[in-house]
């Protein structure tokens, strides 16, 4: 189907506010008068109430931006960086050359040192992508550097990456959570298992985790680089929507994200708090599991794209919070293409596939979502829409952490997800959601396959000329559209709630709460 998508209800949360006693599990965590946090020593500690917990420490095995938002440019950093206006700059790296089309040479930083006091130098890289790209340690994120066919040594502090194949995208990946080096101490310590100990050159350290409550770090008194301006992080488990706000306006945290839609108003009225708000790479969609009937039938798939009605949704669940996507990919992203068209709505057309694939009276599923306020309200909204065509659906609501493990182990039917597309190039978005290579924990959640996609994702990778790989991406998109193993819900827009006492807190379009420049009045 060549390149817009054509009611809703509204689930209005009532909020009220929540007195929090001794909620924090740390007993060197406090709050002066004025509410600032502060710890026993006197220095400032920025509280961040999430959602959800992180589901591992180990960057290599991350499958979510909400794991790596608490490691990356915090524990660990990459040979390069994006900088505030998304281009490439230098950060452990201090300077590269692309020699070839295989072979990118990195002249490293003299002055740096991981956390347990090792000297960064090239064999740190080399070991780094060693342990990455090992068979026997399974990272389902070495998909995203297979490219690599070896990490070469030149001297201490020069490296180089051969690769298999042309690949342009390069830097971006390296700027992103994959890319991040480990102490290589830490490697030999723990092999497959750092989540015990995670040990980077970033600006803070790692301090403790309690599963299911809070994930603390500390500035690093060592670091190479501009020292954070905050002591301690700690990234609070709150999974209460309206107790995160409330632990904001009694001064117990000082950023809550996410921030449900339904209560924006509350906090934009409020003398405490004030709502961040920043357009992401990523989108929200409805996945199919392509694998599973009905759903290998496209014309099922197909009939449901029909018979969602997005525009109320995006007026309805989201109040216009993130605009109405027509692509996996965000308008931001590199490679994305406006021209494409998703599904109109269409009842008349969606009852007619049904019909043709077997079902004119539908069929009984279930759709699967983690438990965020507006993702179970789009489940409902699509359960009421879809009954409408005879499909019956059973809304199925589990915790963040079990969801994602069963959407990558391929154990749904359908699912609402995001993809936050962490480099802001497409290649990050269709290598691994739609390459057949991917299927499962490293993005491909809808195990779809189509050698045409593949070959199109390819020859994006290895293409130098940028106008090129817009064309290749635009195609590749369309043809996804057409076998539509998804249903574009809308752009993601990052939302928080955060004190009016701080200051130099963003979320980048990748999803990443940048925190280093962040002070505490």
């Amino acid at each position: 189907m060549k390149r817009k998508s054509g009611i809703g209800k509204f689930f209005l949360v009532l909020f009220s506010a929540v007195t929090i006693t001794g909620c924090s599990s740390n007993q060197d965590v406090g709050t002066k008068a004025n509410g600032q946090a502060t710890d026993s020593k006197g220095g400032s500690t920025l509280v961040i109430a999430r959602l959800s917990d992180a589901e591992n420490l180990d960057q290599q095995f991350m499958s979510t931006i909400n794991a790596a938002s608490v490691t990356h440019h915090k524990i660990y950093e990459g040979l390069v960086q994006r900088d505030s206006n998304n281009e490439i700059q230098p950060m452990l790296a201090e300077s590269w050359n692309q020699i070839n089309d295989k072979t990118w040479e990195f002249k490293l930083r003299h002055d740096v040192k991981f956390h347990d006091g090792t000297p960064f130098n090239a064999e740190a890289v080399k070991k780094t992508f060693d342990r990455l790209l090992d068979p026997k340690v399974a990272s389902p994120r070495a998909v995203v550097f297979k490219m690599v066919k070896e990490v070469k040594v030149v001297d201490e502090y020069t490296v180089q990456f051969i690769l298999s194949e042309p690949f342009s995208p390069l830097l971006s990946v390296l700027a992103n959570h994959e890319g991040g080096i480990i102490s290589p101490k830490t490697i030999d310590k723990y092999g497959k298992n750092i989540i015990q100990e995670p040990n980077g050159t970033g600006p803070f350290k790692f301090k403790s985790w309690s599963p299911g409550q809070d994930i603390i770090l500390v500035k690093n008194e060592d670091y190479w680089g501009k020292k954070p301006k905050i002591d301690k992080v700690d990234f609070k488990v709150v999974p209460e929507d309206s107790t995160r706000i409330s632990m904001i306006e009694t001064g117990e945290a000082q950023i809550a994200e996410p921030l449900p839609i339904a209560v924006m108003n509350q906090v934009e009225s409020s003398s405490a708090m004030e709502v961040y708000r920043s357009e992401g790479y990523g989108t929200e969609y409805i996945g199919f599991n392509v694998t599973k009937k009905p759903f290998n039938d496209v014309r099922v798939r197909k009939a449901i794209a029909h018979a969602v009605e997005m525009d109320s949704i995006i007026k309805g669940v989201y109040n216009n919070v993130g605009k109405k996507a027509n692509s996996a990919m965000g308008s931001k992203v590199f490679g994305y293409d406006e021209q494409l068209k998703a599904y109109n709505y269409n009842l008349k057309e969606a009852k007619k596939l049904l019909t043709e694939a077997g079902y004119p009276n539908g069929f009984d599923s279930t759709i699967l979502t983690m438990d965020s306020k507006e993702r179970v309200n789009l489940a409902e909204v699509i359960q009421s829409q879809l009954k409408g065509i005879g499909i019956n659906l059973k809304v199925q609501v589990m915790e963040y952490g079990s969801f994602v493990e069963k959407v990558n182990k391929g154990q749904s039917e359908m699912f609402i997800i995001s993809w936050r597309n962490a480099t802001g190039d497409a290649d990050y978005n269709q290598y691994n959601l739609f390459h057949s290579d991917s299927r499962g924990a490293a993005g491909n959640t809808f195990f779809y396959s189509n050698p045409k996609v593949d070959d199109l994702i390819n020859a994006g990778r290895k293409e130098k000329d940028e106008a090129k790989r817009k064309e290749i991406y635009a195609k590749a998109q369309e043809i996804e559209m057409d076998d539509s193993p998804y249903i574009p819900v809308r752009v993601i827009e990052n939302v928080a709630a955060i004190s009016k006492n701080v200051k130099g807190f963003s979320i980048s379009p990748s999803g990443y709460l940048e925190i280093n420049d962040v002070t505490v009045k």
